[in-house]
């Protein structure tokens, strides 16, 4: 067992720390994820523009770069609104911001995945809703979203597993993430390898974890499904 010099709390409570933010950005990117695709596949002109922009953009830039410039950005706008309210110590935790950023790469990806389970669904189906006299709402919570789960959780969850990862890079704006609490270990031990093999093996560990979760949750989503045989 490696020496961790009373460091072994502070590694769990980075793990921890990276767990709930993973949790909290796809909560929030799913949703974006879910608005996107519904724009892109909408007749509305103006609502694929704005899909379309959003993927693109989003897709376009580093997620280092939009954890920066949320975190950096957020705290210069609500600075200068607490000022003007009277509160000049206003602004969004790291924990917010890293939240907003991660789900917001997150949820353009997912925009696209989402866009595709979608597309797969037969339109007879909602055909079908609607001449049972049903709202499309009921339609797509009832017979359209549990289908969309089932074609987009394997793309979502290989998603997922790269947020998870993707956690790390919150540690810019001094979140106390894994790899924060191991830098911070291996600067004041001087045995950077130790700890950072360890970090290393934790997110070897949550990923392991997460994949037999998932697979668990597409065996559950496939239930009743009989696939065709070629």
């Amino acid at each position: 067992m490696p020496d961790l010099q009373g460091f072994g709390p502070a590694l769990l409570e980075g793990t921890w720390m990276t767990i709930r933010l993973s949790l909290a950005a796809v909560s929030v990117g799913l949703l974006f994820g879910l608005l996107g695709a519904s724009a892109k596949v909408s007749n509305n002109v103006f609502a694929r523009g704005l899909g379309g922009f959003y993927t693109s953009v989003v897709r376009g830039i580093p997620e280092t770069v939009w954890v920066l410039m949320i975190y950096f950005g957020t705290v210069s706008a609500f600075n200068a609104l607490g000022a003007y309210f009277g509160y000049p110590r206003f602004s969004l935790s790291p924990f917010v911001a890293g939240t907003l950023a991660l789900a917001l790469c997150f949820g353009a990806y997912a925009t696209e995945v989402f866009r595709g389970a979608l597309l797969a669904i037969p339109t007879g189906q909602k055909e079908a809703g609607l001449a049972l006299g049903l709202s499309n709402w009921r339609i797509f919570y009832r017979i359209t979203l549990p289908q969309l789960w089932r074609v987009a959780l394997p793309g979502l969850g290989n998603l997922y597993l790269i947020l998870l990862k993707d956690t790390a890079l919150v540690s810019l704006i001094t979140l106390d993430e894994i790899m924060r609490k191991a830098q911070a270990a291996a600067n004041s031990t001087k045995e950077p390898f130790t700890f950072y093999l360890l970090a290393a093996g934790i997110y070897l560990f949550l990923t392991v974890f997460i994949m037999g979760a998932l697979h668990w949750f597409e065996n559950r989503a496939n239930r009743g499904y009989v696939r065709t045989e070629l």
